[in-house]
């Protein structure tokens, strides 16, 4: 009477095989599930493009419909789905992924509760939002998934050098201001400091321009320390980039926490030490 009782137990439930099939990919039905979302992803977005194709949008108008709304609705259903069978549901409906899954099927809902009275214009704006169907190509492309891990443990680096950028750019656009004496376009700091933003950034407008051989022997040397400042944030990424890559990151997700970037050997958790 016990044996069939523990086999029951070891058999696992129908949502943990749901979760396994749609979170995870190192399966047979997750990899076709993944794949066959990738189909419908990459099918909304032709059918969005076509949309916008007055000539097309007028023969096919039909033909859009039908397929938006079962896209639509085959995305309603996964994003269910998922909530059900996530561990873990409130972490995963404010996760980026589950942002962009809402994302995904929102803007054709709100599309019918808008008032009719509303500008078409209005109608169209919303029905762009589905656009961010594309950000769910993010959870199924490897290299899209190193990008955001590089860029996540960059993020302080950065953000140390945008502020070392901002003060850099109030020192210039205040010291253009004096040079210039408030002429020639340098009329206040704010604009002074605008035109050091996009001399930085080797952009250069042509909107203000520097007329003291002063002012332009500095225009010069923001000029070229704009090259070597965009080559910075480019630098810190592809070194994390490159680690990431040593160290060999996967993306295999925690059952307990929902923790997705782990060693490639690893056999539990790093966030919560539970096994993987």
């Amino acid at each position: 009477m016990k044996t069939p009782a523990n086999s029951n137990k070891c058999k696992p439930s129908w949502r943990r095989k749901m979760y396994e099939i749609i979170f995870k990919a190192d399966t047979f039905y997750g990899r076709l599930f993944d794949e066959i979302l990738l189909v419908l992803i990459l099918a909304s977005i032709v059918i969005v493009m076509l949309e916008s194709i007055a000539e097309f949008r007028a023969r096919h108008q039909l033909f859009l419909s039908y397929s938006e709304w079962v896209i639509t609705i085959i995305f309603l259903i996964e994003y269910i789905l998922r909530i059900i069978s996530s561990p873990r549901k409130l972490k995963y409906i404010f996760s980026f992924f589950g942002i962009i899954d809402l994302l995904a099927i929102l803007p054709a809902f709100l599309a019918l509760i808008t008032p009719g009275l509303q500008p078409l214009v209005v109608i169209r704006a919303i029905r762009l939002l589905r656009i961010y169907r594309i950000l769910k190509l993010t959870r199924y492309i490897k290299a899209g998934n190193m990008l955001i891990i590089s860029i996540r443990s960059s993020f302080r680096k950065i953000f140390i050098f945008m502020i070392f950028v901002l003060i850099l750019v109030l020192l210039l656009g205040s010291i253009m201001y004096v040079v210039e004496d408030g002429k020639n376009g340098f009329y206040s700091i704010p604009l002074s400091i605008y035109w050091a933003v996009i001399t930085l950034t080797t952009v250069g407008y042509g909107d203000i321009v520097p007329v003291t051989d002063l002012g332009k022997f500095i225009a010069t040397f923001i000029m070229l320390l704009g090259y070597s400042i965009i080559a910075i944030p480019t630098g810190i990424v592809s070194a994390e980039i490159a680690r990431g890559k040593n160290d060999k990151i996967t993306t295999i997700i925690c059952d307990y926490c929902s923790e997705s970037e782990h060693q490639k050997d690893a056999s539990y958790c790093k966030n919560c030490g539970n096994p993987l």
